[in-house]
């Protein structure tokens, strides 16, 4: 994603979740980015290695996309 978006990491849903509180808090323009040629980019995160369950940040990860309309009107390839 740094290539696509020319800039430094951004910042990943789970880590914005934290700080706001819970991911029902964060709207779709706060986690996705758009890139070159019109990429939509999305950082999911998870939890530092050996904590917890990094299924279970890419599954919330997904749900909120999902809810939140990222996958409407996208060309899958």
């Amino acid at each position: 994603t740094r290539l696509i978006l020319h800039a430094k990491a951004q910042d990943t849903i789970l880590s914005l979740a934290a700080e706001a509180g819970s991911v029902e808090d964060l709207e779709i323009e706060d986690v996705m980015k758009i890139g070159f040629r019109d990429i939509r980019c999305v950082e999911s995160g998870g939890p530092e290695p050996g904590v917890g369950c990094a299924g279970r940040g890419v599954i919330t990860s997904i749900n909120f996309l999902e809810e939140n309309g990222a996958y409407d009107g996208v060309d899958y390839v």
